[in-house]
């Protein structure tokens, strides 16, 4: 199989070198569009339900609709986890699923049975709702609105009917939460004396205030050639409005809101807020979808965002209170520049040891054509470029040009041979032999260097999904160098190397005093087996003296310019995990 490759890719080296050049193309091109992310998709399928209740205590919540709500959902195919939280007024009910699950038909399933227990649950609380589904991460930016010159309730309506319409838009943002809302209402705060005074009950209130502010249609009239819809225009538009609003006639005087009721605009009690630049604002919180592209999505906001700036000059927008991008965009940039400097490394050696030009460059060929092979493939197979994939690519880029090397410098020495004995044998053959000789060292090495990452492959948990990617970019990457050296670096071995000037072989001085070392050593460590064991021996017990003296972290401290703070408050919500069925 070697063989018959080598030997194919030595006959159409012109078409081989050509699909090089088309990989290196495409590779190129794809990085353009590639969807990049900070970390890996480890959390596994969740689905969280919650329900707004307001007025009910902490308590109340907990009996009345979260325990309803686990009990429905509990016992869903594939329930790994089922867990709850209850606040005032607000229930969060999240489901966990086994890895693998389709999260749609999950999604699906729970909503059929939070159907079955909604008209089970009491009147006060609103209808459940089921979150859009989200990336492990979730938060993709923060944005913080402010103002000198408009309040929170006006910041609020901007929100709501302008910036939040405009940001959800955009393709891959899943939600936008707010927090600091301030949503403008009527608030009628009736007076128990004026009540009682004026014979009104607070049932006749509410039902004159609710009938006060109902949107309702108003018919039509038929003309001989044409009906006219007819709208009731809405009367209420501020507080003064309601006020003298009508509840009933009580002798010869009509009994009004404001008569025994004082009507103000005002916004319900917040359960959150916001501080922006040390004064009182607005702060969105953009969230993603699973298959988004962060760094898209972060400009895609950004350029909305821009266009709605000409419009809203009196509201100052900061877009980099917290920003995920900037880390992708400097993780970026630290894998070029490494790269560059591995690739700068590499020539300075290969130059070093051998003193030509063309074996440098074929050997240097291998490390673009495997990195970019490995990243098409994880491409096409829908994989994202996080630092996970990175980090692999990195490890393996002193590992790729190795089976280049090995089979160049053969290739070399046995066109050398061939020359110094009068060419008795075409170029053709010698170097499909020289690369023949090496193939099975070379194949055997390489999947020995897998083989070290296999173990990951089986890790489980979050460890093991976010471990993962690295190691298939590795493995990906030394397979694909493994490819190279079996078909490309043949192929250009043949068209360079036999026309190569002749020039009389001997070793630099660097080269030459390595060896000279080495010869000295070598015989003594191989007179004296026990003392090289025991080397390896000592060797290994420093190493793990070393690694007992190492702090166990499960992520390296990233170079991120973001920082987040969260505090705990007074405890009073019911947060526990409930044992699947």
């Amino acid at each position: 199989m070697l063989a018959w490759l080598v030997r194919s890719a030595l006959k159409q080296r012109v078409l081989v070198l050509a699909m090089a050049a088309l990989l290196v193309v495409l590779g190129l091109r794809a990085s353009a569009d590639v969807p990049l992310d900070v970390f890996p998709e480890f959390a596994p399928p969740i689905v969280e339900i919650q329900t707004e209740a307001p007025g009910l205590s902490t308590e109340e919540v907990e009996s009345l609709i979260t325990v309803p709500i686990e009990t429905a959902v509990n016992g869903v195919p594939d329930l790994a986890t089922l867990r709850s939280k209850s606040v005032l007024g607000l229930s969060s009910v999240t489901i966990l699923f086994e890895r693998g699950t389709d999260v749609i038909r999950a999604r699906q399933l729970v909503q059929e049975r939070v159907a079955q227990v909604q008209a089970r649950l009491p009147a006060a609380a609103r209808p459940p709702v089921m979150l859009p589904p989200l990336s492990s991460t979730s938060r993709a930016m923060k944005i913080g609105i402010s103002s000198k010159k408009l309040d929170q309730m006006q910041l609020s309506e901007l929100v709501r009917w302008t910036i939040r319409p405009k940001l959800m838009s955009v393709p891959g943002v899943a939600n936008v939460a707010v927090w600091g809302y301030r949503d403008r209402q009527l608030q009628v705060l009736a007076d128990p004396d004026r009540l009682q005074a004026s014979g009104v009950t607070l049932a006749e209130l509410r039902a004159a205030t609710g009938d006060a502010v109902l949107v309702g249609g108003g018919g039509f009239v038929d003309t001989p050639n044409q009906r006219l819809p007819v709208q009731q225009a809405g009367a209420i538009q501020t507080a003064e409005d309601l006020s003298r609003t009508v509840i009933k006639i009580a002798g010869d005087a009509p009994v009004r809101v404001g008569d025994v009721a004082r009507v103000t605009d005002g916004f319900a009690a917040p359960i959150g807020n916001a501080i922006i630049d040390d004064g009182p604002g607005i702060m969105l919180i953009v969230e993603k979808q699973p298959t988004g592209n962060t760094l898209q999505l972060t400009r895609d906001v950004e350029a909305a965002v821009e266009e709605l700036r000409p419009g809203l000059k009196d509201v100052k927008i900061d877009t980099t209170i917290f920003r995920p991008a900037t880390f992708i965009e400097k993780s970026i940039d630290n894998l070029t520049r490494a790269l560059m400097i591995g690739c700068l490394l590499v020539a300075i050696v290969l130059f070093a040891f051998t003193r030509d030009w063309r074996q440098a460059t074929i050997s240097l060929v291998a490390i673009p054509l495997s990195l970019l092979a490995a990243g098409l493939m994880l491409l096409w197979s829908g994989a994202t470029i996080n630092t996970m994939v990175i980090a692999g690519l990195v490890i393996a880029l002193g590992e790729v040009v190795d089976d280049a090397i090995i089979d160049v410098e053969n290739i070399a020495r046995r066109l050398r041979l061939n020359r110094e004995a009068g060419n008795p044998r075409s170029a053709f053959a010698v170097v499909l032999s020289a690369s023949l000789e090496v193939r099975t060292a070379v194949v055997f090495a390489s999947l020995i260097v897998m083989l070290v990452f296999l173990p990951i492959f089986f890790l489980g948990g979050v460890a093991g999904t976010f471990f993962r990617p690295l190691a298939i970019a590795y493995v990906l990457a030394i397979a694909a160098s493994l490819l190279v050296a079996l078909v490309v670096t043949p192929a250009m071995c043949l068209m360079l190397l036999p026309n190569a000037p002749m020039k009389e072989h001997r070793d630099t001085r660097f080269v030459a005093s390595l060896k000279q070392r080495y010869l000295g050593v070598l015989p003594r460590l191989i007179d004296r087996p026990r003392l090289s064991m025991g080397i390896v021996a000592g060797g290994l017990l420093l190493s793990g003296v070393g690694y007992l003296g190492f702090k166990d972290q499960f992520l390296p401290d990233f170079r991120e310019t973001d920082f987040l703070m969260r505090t705990p408050g007074i405890k009073g919500a019911t947060d526990r995990p409930v044992a699947p069925d």
